[in-house]
C-alpha cells in the first residue's frame, strides 16, 4: 500500500463495464453489493454476520469466501469502494488537522500497534476530518484482486449522508443503524453537534444512548426531530420503544437513494449509505 492523500490507490485500468463493486467490512460482519452505474440498480447483494466478534484475520478469509461463492474475484469493475466500519476514529476540525499528527487524535481512545496504517477522510463542504485505522490486510487483499479502489470509514459515508439532507434551522438528531451498532448526529442547523457511536444488546440500550444524548445536550423530547435510517423500519421494536418517548420520530429515505433494485437478497445489506458515493 502507498501512502496517500484521496484514499485512492492505483495500481492499473480496469474494464469500463459500468459496474461498481462496493464492500462493508467490520468485525462483526461484511456485506458488498454489485450496482449498475447506469440503471442504479442492485444486481447482487450477499454479506455474512459473525455471532462473536471476529479477528482481521478470520474477516479476509470470510470476504474471500464471499467473493470466491458469487465469481467476482476474477472480474474487473468500473470502480471499487471499500468501507471500513470499527470504533477507531476520531474526528479533528480541518483547521486543526496536521497529518503527522494522526497517531496523536486516535491515542486517546484507540489502542494503536506498531504496525497500524492510519488513514483520513476530508468530510465534503465541511470542517471536518476523520481520521482512523482501516483494516490493513482487506485493503491489501483488494488492491491485490481489483486494482484501483477507493475506501472510506463509515463515520464518513454517515456524516457525509446527513449533510446530505435538507436541514432546516431547527435542531435534529439522526440515528444510523447497523448491526448492532448505532450512530447519532446532533445538528444545530448545519452545525455539527456531535457525532457517536455506540453498541448496543438491547432496545433499552438503544433508548438509553439516545436520551442521554438528549440530556446531556439539553435537547427537547417534545421538539427537537429525531430521525432514522438504515437497518430500522417502524416495526422494529427499537423504533417502537423510542416512539414512546420522542415526540417527533421518522424512519427516512436518504437522498439520491437507489431508484431501482434488484432481488438478488438486497436486504442482506444496508443501502442507505449509497446516495453519499454517488
Amino acid at each position: 500500500m502507498t501512502e496517500k492523500e484521496t484514499n485512492k490507490v492505483k495500481v492499473r485500468t480496469v474494464s469500463d463495464n459500468f459496474k461498481k463493486l462496493s464492500i462493508q467490512v467490520s468485525l462483526n460482519g461484511l456485506s458488498f453489493f454489485v450496482l449498475d452505474t447506469i440503471t442504479q440498480e442492485v444486481l447482487l447483494a450477499d454479506g455474512e454476520h459473525f455471532e462473536t466478534t471476529a479477528s482481521p484475520y478470520h474477516l479476509l478469509k470470510t470476504l474471500k469466501t464471499v467473493l470466491k461463492r458469487h465469481d467476482l474475484v476474477e472480474k474487473t469493475f468500473s470502480e471499487v469502494a471499500v468501507t471500513h466500519t470499527n470504533d477507531m476514529f476520531s474526528l479533528v476540525p480541518k483547521s486543526l488537522f496536521e497529518p503527522n499528527e494522526m497517531a496523536n487524535y486516535l491515542k486517546f481512545n484507540t489502542k494503536l500497534l506498531a504496525n497500524d496504517e492510519i488513514a483520513f477522510d476530508e468530510l465534503k463542504n465541511q470542517d471536518i476530518v476523520i481520521v482512523y485505522v482501516p483494516f490493513t490486510n482487506i485493503n491489501n487483499y483488494i488492491f491485490e484482486r481489483f486494482g484501483e479502489f477507493e475506501y472510506n470509514h463509515q463515520t464518513t459515508l454517515v456524516l457525509q449522508t446527513v449533510f446530505n439532507q435538507k436541514n432546516t434551522t431547527e435542531e435534529v438528531c439522526y440515528v444510523h443503524v447497523s448491526g448492532n451498532t448505532m450512530q447519532l448526529t446532533a445538528l444545530d442547523g448545519k452545525k455539527l453537534v456531535l457525532y457517536n457511536q455506540f453498541h448496543y444488546q438491547t432496545k433499552e440500550d438503544f433508548l438509553y444512548y439516545i436520551l442521554f444524548t438528549y440530556e446531556q445536550l439539553n435537547l427537547d423530547t417534545e421538539r427537537c426531530r429525531l430521525l432514522f435510517f438504515g437497518a430500522v423500519d417502524e416495526n422494529d421494536p427499537t423504533y417502537q420503544l423510542c416512539y414512546q418517548y420522542i415526540k417527533h420520530i421518522a424512519v427516512f429515505e436518504p437522498l439520491n437513494a437507489l431508484v431501482a433494485q434488484g432481488k438478488n437478497g438486497e436486504d442482506t445489506i444496508d443501502l442507505s449509505l449509497l446516495s453519499s458515493r454517488l
